[in-house]
């Protein structure tokens, strides 16, 4: 009996330390979205370069479309931002960014120096459509399909890995 008093809480303490080790070998970009194959959520924001023109989900409809979320002060925005102009040029989708608890003026000037991949910017000052979104920071990127659905997140930058093996064969699937 008294054994057992020590081995008990021996085992559960096995199984937790396996759970804590475990988890230090998962990827964070790697968390599933509950908001895949889920209609996109419901937006109007105004165009970060013309506050008086809004778009809202019901305008994307029809099209397959990346809304990529980035804010000026991002740092790992800065690496991603390189490929993103490149992936633009391909024109292989409408790309809009949403730019997440910043000011227009940094964000406008950041697009200025180092080019706009984006059709259009829509400015989540207060980063409300971003939580509902689901988005734990940025960058994050999504594709959403031509009936408003959430068929892709990535976590962090994209790369052109991601942007090869991911979103290009998406794309002609959700295009073919």
């Amino acid at each position: 009996m008294k054994a057992l008093k020590f081995i008990i809480p021996l085992v559960v303490f096995a199984v937790l330390a396996g759970f804590l080790f475990k988890g230090l070998y998962l990827d964070p970009r790697e968390v599933p979205s509950p908001l895949i194959d889920k209609a996109a959520p419901e937006f109007a924001l105004t165009q970060l370069d013309k506050p008086e023109q809004t778009i809202r989900r019901a305008d994307m409809l029809g099209k397959v479309w990346m809304l990529n979320v980035w804010a000026s002060w991002c740092e790992a925005c800065r690496d991603e931002h390189p490929y993103l102009v490149e992936f633009a040029k391909l024109k292989a989708l409408p790309i809009y960014g949403l730019d997440y608890k910043d000011q227009r003026e940094p964000a406008s000037q950041w697009l200025a120096e180092r080019g706009n991949p984006y059709d259009a910017s829509l400015f989540d000052e207060k980063g409300r459509v971003g939580i509902d979104f689901g988005v734990y920071g940025v960058p994050e990127t999504f594709i959403i399909d031509k009936q408003g659905v959430i068929r892709f997140k990535q976590i962090g930058a994209l790369t052109p890995d991601v942007l090869n093996d991911k979103v290009m064969p998406l794309l002609r699937k959700l295009n073919g």
